[in-house]
């Protein structure tokens, strides 16, 4: 074949043009790309000569090797894999399918390109990212068994390439890109070792390179000879490890194996805590190793956290920024997901769309509960570390994660009223131990276990021995808002609402008595609502409240105030809201204020008293008083006035 000068296509060349002048942002892909290809290109030489050994030409030593040659400004790329035919290199050489082509340039029109920068990757346009790097591309191929039918293609990306017959000695695929000046970082060994390790570091060949060293002559000994001239000593080095230990049985693999892999790829100097080693089959073929830390990473509940899961596509890494492989509660999980069938779309956006990955996110995560619930179950003293690490993370799942709320909910545990510290309790517990006649389960939410034990909207539940869930974590808040019921059973908080904690015959005896107070009270309690109008919904008789004189509460469907202390530390605009107090008809200072009021309901001590009460109650929920000052005054004022009273009577 004489030297011929041939055009692209025209959506090539529209490709080509966009590859080169709009998709630099990510411009080391083009060795990736390059890697990728030489990989496939040896998968056929050996598939092929298992069927006909002369292919192989009596070498079976598998190999990428990198060349870069500083004087030239030239990186190649060389594999002894299939090679190709000339037919085969006009075919295949920088070519997709139309389709592909046309998909490709519509959403590139769609999309700002500067903000996604592994498009060319994650497209697998291969050949064409050559031309993101080098002015000038040359292909020299022979087809493995075709001694006498080499190739030579080449193109300086102007729309036209060149193609001749040559020749090679070995089988497979030279591709030599001649870099633009400011691409000549590419043939520094750190700049390659980097690329490599980022990328290819699990390519099934090895991907060498000749290193060069200056280092003493040594003697007969066999060691350096001190103060001699140093020579330059040049040997191929291998870049990359190979070690893709999730593709090899689970029986090969030792716990060092597993450890040492963790390590390296979450720079934890810890071990995991948990290995799932998972290979699915079927409509959806993958492999998984995915890792529990043992510690929660610092900024986990960061914006800004990655997710710690890799996704390769035939040992080939395309991005640690995949968001859909798994959700955002299980984004503690470390590993590799690899795939061998996953189409590589146009972008980042599309790929984490595909079906497949739908598929393969579904899978991970039924895994992942299903190896927690069996922790749970069988080793529960191991689950409840687990669970003081990621707890507060997981429960994220039950308000966003609607597919998997039964599963989730069985993995939940709270402290509650009946337990200690430090041993929670789950759901499924917690109903087991319900007492007869208790209808529903009850919970507090607060910022802490302390600042929720003491609570005086405990009372009436610790009377009637039922157990109360704390609540602690600030994700509670939204968990209540989608964990609505367990087993038949409403979730019922203890801060709003009214609290029917009774038989039918309890409720019907306590309403009677309820409606006497309120008649002895009625007037008491209007005029307190009247002093703290522009503070209160509403001032009632508690049935909550056995010791405390009263507890400030939200509506059924109001707002609590641990709610409004976590939207207010997010920066959150939160409406004022107002609450109901609520006073215990049985308490000392009710009744003394009905007899101040009977007597004489103009008596100044009524609106401090009013102000007391309010505040003492805001200082119960964790709230702060308006005006402290006058707290402690009033407070002082009662103080003395109850020691005279008590000196005199003595």
């Amino acid at each position: 074949m004489t030297k011929t000068t041939k055009q692209f296509r025209t959506e090539v060349q529209q490709l080509l043009d966009l590859v080169i002048h709009s998709l630099y942002s990510n411009k080391e892909i083009f060795l990736r790309e390059l890697i990728s290809n030489a990989s496939d290109a040896i998968d056929k030489a050996r598939f092929e000569s298992q069927t006909d050994k002369a292919l192989l030409e009596d070498n079976a030593d598998w190999k990428i090797k990198l060349i870069a040659d500083k004087e030239a400004g030239t990186l190649t790329i060389r594999d002894n894999g299939i090679g190709m035919t000339a037919e085969e290199v006009e075919t295949n050489i920088g070519t997709i399918a139309q389709s592909g082509t046309k998909a490709f340039l519509q959403a590139l029109k769609e999309q700002n390109i500067q903000e996604h920068p592994e498009l060319i990757g994650q497209f697998g346009v291969g050949f064409y990212s050559s031309f993101m790097a080098a002015d000038r591309v040359t292909l020299v191929t022979r087809r493995a068994g075709a001694k006498d039918s080499a190739i030579r293609w080449e193109s300086i990306g102007d729309g036209t390439y060149t193609i001749e017959e040559c020749e090679k000695e070995t089988r497979g695929t030279d591709i030599t890109l001649h870099l633009k000046e400011e691409m000549k970082e590419f043939l520094d060994e750190w700049r390659i070792r980097s690329i490599i390790k980022k990328y290819s570091d699990y390519v099934q060949y090895p991907v060498t390179m000749d290193i060069t060293r200056e280092e003493l002559p040594r003697g007969v000994d066999g060691q350096p000879i001190e103060g001699a001239e140093k020579i330059k000593k040049t040997e191929e080095e291998t870049l990359n490890s190979m070690k893709a230990i999730w593709t090899r049985p689970k029986s090969e693999i030792t716990e060092d194996d597993y450890n040492e892999f963790y390590k390296h790829i979450s720079h934890d100097y810890s071990n995991p805590f948990r290995t799932i080693h998972y290979s699915a089959e079927g409509t959806s073929e993958f492999k998984a190793l995915l890792y529990i830390p043992e510690h929660r990473p610092y900024d986990l509940f960061m914006p800004e956290h990655r997710k710690g899961v890799q996704l390769f596509v035939k040992r080939v890494f395309i991005t640690d920024k995949c968001d859909k492989l798994l959700p955002d509660y299980l984004r503690f999980i470390k590993g590799v997901v690899d795939s061998s069938d996953l189409p590589l779309n146009v972008s980042r956006e599309i790929l984490q769309e595909d079906l497949q990955i739908r598929k393969i996110e579904k899978n991970l995560v039924t895994k992942i509960l299903a190896t927690l619930a069996e922790m749970k179950e069988k080793t529960p003293e191991d689950y409840l570390k687990f669970y003081k690490e990621f707890g507060p993370v997981l429960k994220e799942g039950i308000h966003f994660d609607h597919a998997n709320r039964e599963k989730l909910q069985e993995l939940v545990l709270f402290e509650s009223t009946k337990t200690e510290a430090g041993a929670p309790v789950s759901l499924k517990e917690y109903v087991e131990r319900m007492p007869e006649g208790q209808k529903e389960i009850y919970y507090i939410t607060g910022t802490s276990r302390a600042a929720v034990e003491n609570s005086p909207h405990l009372e009436i539940c610790r009377k009637k021995e039922y157990e109360v869930l704390f609540l602690t974590d600030p994700i509670d808040e939204w968990l209540v808002q989608a964990l609505t019921e367990y087993d038949g059973k409403k979730l019922k908080s203890v801060l709003s609402g009214k609290l029917e904690l009774g038989s039918e015959e309890e409720e019907k005896a306590e309403g009677e008595k309820k409606k006497e107070a309120e008649k002895q009270y009625g007037d008491l309690l209007a005029f307190i609502k009247e002093k703290l109008d522009d503070r209160v919904q509403e001032v009632r008789l508690s049935g909550r409240l056995t010791d405390s004189a009263c507890c400030l509460v939200a509506d059924e469907y109001g707002m609590n105030a641990n709610m409004e202390r976590i939207l207010k530390a997010m920066n959150q605009d939160v409406p004022e809201s107002k609450r109901i107090l609520e006073l215990n008809p049985d308490h000392a200072i009710t009744k003394i204020m009905q007899k101040l009021f009977d007597k004489d309901k103009g008596n100044r001590k009524l609106d401090d008293y009013c102000e007391l009460l309010f505040d003492q109650a805001l200082l119960t929920e964790g709230s702060p008083i308006k005006d402290p000052l006058r707290f402690t005054k009033l407070i002082s004022e009662l103080m003395v006035a109850a020691g005279e009273s008590s000196v005199e009577q003595e």
